[in-house]
């Protein structure tokens, strides 16, 4: 499949698994989200660009997308937070992208084909050479990416006001929005690479664990599961997303699966099996965690359900049965958001206050 349209950003080719996103905000978020690693992300709102770029609102050190879609980038921008353009900041960036494409038609080819690797590619380059490229690009599954998108060494953030809590939080692609909200609650963040061994991690003795975001196979990342389990047996506890939530799952035993198309986007509703209200969530990531047809994790019976997708039924949610331990697949500290499950966030703080399980129920 072809799709036409017009050079944006950088020039040259761009190679990944493309993507589409229903947010209809929060593009640079997009843009500099870990997550997004080798990946050719397509805005499915028709309109990107218009409130420009700035510094405060990106989750990362710099753009993160291998390439971007749209169909129509602002040729001007007005926030009086805006600093520079769109297209200057993919072009500073060394991002190719490219605009006037038919996201519609190109969302509904991937929704029915499923996520497949693509290029972006200049009109000079002949179509055979084009794909060659594309068949020579790896494939999602079975790759480690997280390695290659975590820091290269630990650092700390402060804790805002007075320090409650010391927190652990494994970088297998974190958010700074993540480590912002932390902060926010009184939690001084310690933030590890992703191949910190688990003796490193036991040595620090922290209030808790915070397991990020990040992208790639889980089944392809050998960080985090021994120290999920090391330290939830002494009663650390342990809060897990996206890529973080998968891990979880695969420590106690349960096995990851690739969606067809995957979850993007900040409109997805999510149910709260314990007795919450239906939260709508943003989401990014491109594998599951494998449950039954009676709602259990096979191979994982210390886990539970807590939260599930009204999309399309799968996990959202994990709980450990009697240790601190819980995890969820969308992004509780979304930025722009929504905002429905920041009181995740609030949980790991009595958890981390209180050392009582996530039981049945809670």
């Amino acid at each position: 499949m072809r799709f036409a349209g017009a050079s944006l950003g950088a020039r040259g080719l761009a190679v990944g698994e493309v993507a589409f996103n229903t947010s209809m905000t929060g593009y640079q978020e997009i843009l500099t989200d870990p997550s997004y690693a080798s990946q050719l992300v397509a805005m499915t709102y028709p309109l990107v660009g218009n409130y420009g770029i700035n510094v405060q609102d990106s989750e990362s050190g710099g753009a993160q997308v291998a390439g971007f879609v749209v169909r129509e980038a602002s040729r001007i921008h007005s926030s009086w937070r805006g600093e520079v353009s769109l297209e200057d900041y993919l072009r500073d960036r060394g991002i190719v992208a490219i605009a006037h494409v038919d996201t519609r038609a190109l969302t509904r080819h991937i929704r029915s084909a499923g996520a497949m690797r693509g290029a972006i590619a200049p009109a000079s380059m002949s179509e055979e050479d084009v794909m060659e490229r594309i068949r020579l690009h790896p494939r999602m599954e079975g790759l480690d990416l997280a390695s290659l998108v975590s820091a290269g060494r630990g650092y700390e953030i402060p804790a805002v006001g007075s320090e409650r809590f010391h927190v652990l939080a494994l970088d297998l692609g974190i958010k700074t929005n993540s480590l912002r909200l932390l902060a926010e609650k009184g939690c001084r963040v310690t933030v590890l690479p992703s191949g910190t061994l688990t003796e490193d991690v036991l040595g620090e003795n922290p209030s808790g664990l915070f397991v990020s975001n990040g992208p790639g196979d889980p089944a392809a990342v050998g960080t985090a599961q021994e120290a999920v389990l090391r330290l939830s047996e002494a009663g650390t506890p342990v809060f897990g997303i996206c890529l973080g939530h998968q891990l979880i799952a695969r420590a106690f035993g349960g096995r990851t699966y690739k969606l067809l198309f995957g979850h993007h986007g900040g409109n997805h509703p999510v149910r709260n099996l314990d007795g919450g209200p239906v939260e709508i969530t943003a989401q990014n990531h491109g594998f599951a965690v494998v449950m039954d047809e009676e709602g259990e994790i096979p191979g994982a019976p210390d886990l539970r359900v807590t939260h599930l997708n009204l999309y399309d039924g799968t996990v959202e949610g994990l709980a450990h049965r009697t240790r601190p331990v819980f995890s969820v697949q969308y992004h509780p500290e979304g930025a722009p958001g929504p905002h429905d499950s920041r009181y995740l966030f609030d949980r790991f703080m009595r958890l981390m206050e209180n050392r009582l399980p996530v039981g049945e129920g809670q």
